[in-house]
């Protein structure tokens, strides 16, 4: 019975973007302890604070201070936390509505146990000890039985304000590929390249999906390829990615590998950036106990003809 191949995998983003003037006031003022909503022309009070009104699609600005506690409205129960969550231990999601505000704000609730949370019941909320003015300076709610948050009226007027943030984007899973990309990896192991053919219309795809794409018939007949190939298209990567060792600038290409119909993504080294070119030949370089190859690099052979492979860009 062949190895079933498993592996975890993570994708990882973090997106940084830039602040207009309400969710500026908004994050500035968690940092310094105060919550923000927005008024709409209604009269309604929206926390977290919009830009627009939901409603209407008017723009909307009238920053109001509104208080530290509140009331749930709804919640849920989340027995095992997972990293990056506001608290580790088991806690409630829970929407809760602001004294003074018309809108809930979904945060983390402290509590022992689901029995000791209910809709109805007041809570405040718990300041993280270091504050940057991020959703996170909120380190929680807990439960709380006294009077009514009185807002300290600031109107959204900070000294040294936020203007960005960056958002860790994430996603952690458990990648196991199917019976033709698990031949195709396991056949990189022996530095070999294999694609899988389709019977009906004939073409060769690297690497294999297990069906053809065009006609939608299911593919088992392997062909190896390559190890030779052509650059059909290519980019200049000039940002350096993180936990990437190779120094910018670099290249990466689409290579349409001799005998296969679909280009493949890879690195192009040994040669200049800026002597990349479309039909430039190329071989992959693989390195010692490497399970695919490192990158390619030119060959020497005089370039591709361009009909040779335009039906591949």
């Amino acid at each position: 019975m062949p190895e079933i191949l498993s592996a975890p995998l993570v994708l990882e983003f973090p997106f940084t973007r830039s602040l207009g003037p309400v969710q500026s006031a908004f994050l500035t003022g968690l940092r310094e302890r105060t919550v923000l909503g927005v008024r709409t022309s209604g009269g309604k009070v929206l926390v977290p604070p919009v830009e627009y009104d939901p409603v209407t699609a008017e723009e909307i600005r009238e920053l109001t201070d509104v208080a530290d506690t509140g009331t749930v409205t709804t919640w849920a129960w989340n027995p095992a936390p997972r990293r990056g969550q506001p608290l580790d231990a088991p806690f409630a999601w829970v929407l809760v509505r602001l004294d003074g505000a018309d809108t809930a704000l979904l945060h983390a609730l402290a509590a022992p146990g689901p029995e000791a949370v209910r809709t109805g019941m007041r809570v405040r909320i718990r300041w993280a000890t270091e504050r940057t003015g991020a959703i996170t300076d909120i380190a929680c709610f807990e439960p709380y039985d006294g009077q009514a948050g009185q807002p300290v009226p600031r109107g959204g007027e900070f000294s040294d304000p936020v203007h960005g943030i960056v958002t860790p984007a994430r996603l952690d899973y458990r990648f196991t590929p199917g019976r033709a990309q698990g031949a195709y990896i396991s056949a990189l192991s022996e530095r070999r390249v294999v694609g899988e053919r389709c019977p009906s219309c004939a073409k060769v795809y690297v690497p294999p999906r297990g069906a053809c794409p065009t006609c939608g018939i299911a593919t088992t007949e392997q062909v190896e390829v390559g190890p030779r190939g052509t650059v059909t298209t290519y980019c200049i990567v000039n940002i350096k990615a993180r936990n990437l060792d190779i120094e910018v600038p670099y290249v990466y290409a689409h290579i349409a590998l001799d005998g296969a119909d679909l280009a493949l993504h890879a690195r192009i080294g040994g040669i200049p950036y800026d002597q990349v070119r479309m039909g430039l030949r190329v071989e992959p370089v693989w390195t010692e106990g490497g399970r695919h190859p490192d990158h390619y690099r030119p060959t020497g052979e005089p370039d591709a003809d361009y009909d040779a492979y335009k039906e591949l860009l």
